[in-house]
């Protein structure tokens, strides 16, 4: 079983995320559980830890020093993010992380990201504050390190551009994408920089407050397809 593996992934991915090698030193302020989480997301993400390996409760909690109830937490938390199963008396498995499946559901965020975006300013109904309030925190949660918050106020963000779009399918379809997962893996996987991160929405809010349709439509796709390609780079390590 690896932990603490050593191997540096290289490479980069894109203009504010890299990725992260699996013996990154944790960030601070996460707490044990969120340290083990987070280590074992980079390691399944990167392949270190193979679909079908068993993760020992015990074993983890050995490497980390700790008890096994933080192992716990952090493994019940992978479980809701699709990288883990648990099976009751038999133990938690690494499940198979299809790197092609999180770049594709990014794609289709662009494509659905991008008619929200027009049917709001076709509608002029930009949630203006809203979204300014989601900046706000995430420049906050930046100056702190907070990945967690960042992660969480960019998909209050997007989140709000598509109920404002006032298109059903578009919402459930975006929502069936299990956006708050995939943002989770991406943040953890990667080295957020979270500052930039918070730049880059407050020019896609820019881009609303204009009004040209045309442009913001084409920024709202490209801030997309920005992730595609993390999770592109992903897949090539």
């Amino acid at each position: 079983m690896l932990i603490h593996s050593g191997v540096a992934q290289a490479g980069a991915g894109g203009p504010y995320l890299r990725i992260m090698p699996s013996d990154h030193p944790p960030l601070v302020g996460l707490t044990l559980s969120q340290q083990i989480r987070d280590t074992l997301v980079r390691q399944i993400v990167s392949g270190e830890l193979a679909p079908g390996e068993r993760l020992v409760e015990t074993k983890v909690a050995a490497l980390f020093g700790t008890s096994q109830a933080p192992v716990r937490e952090a493994l019940r938390e992978l479980e809701t993010y699709g990288l883990v199963e648990i099976r009751p008396r038999r133990g938690t498995f690494v499940r198979s992380f299809v790197r092609e499946t999180l770049r594709e559901s990014y794609v289709l965020r662009a494509a659905l990201e991008e008619t929200a975006t027009r049917l709001v300013l076709l509608a002029g109904n930009v949630p203006v504050d809203q979204l300014a309030d989601d900046v706000k925190r995430m420049q906050r949660a930046a100056r702190k390190n907070d990945v967690e918050t960042v992660g969480a106020e960019t998909v209050a963000f997007h989140r709000h551009i598509v109920e404002a779009a006032g298109n059903e399918l578009i919402r459930r379809t975006w929502e069936n994408l299990h956006i708050e997962a995939r943002t989770s893996v991406t943040m953890m996987a990667t080295t957020p920089d979270l500052a930039g991160i918070a730049k880059d929405h407050q020019a896609l809010l820019d881009s609303l407050l204009e009004g040209g349709v045309d442009a913001a439509c084409e920024q709202a796709r490209q801030h997309q397809w920005n992730y595609a390609e993390i999770a592109n780079d992903m897949s090539s390590e």
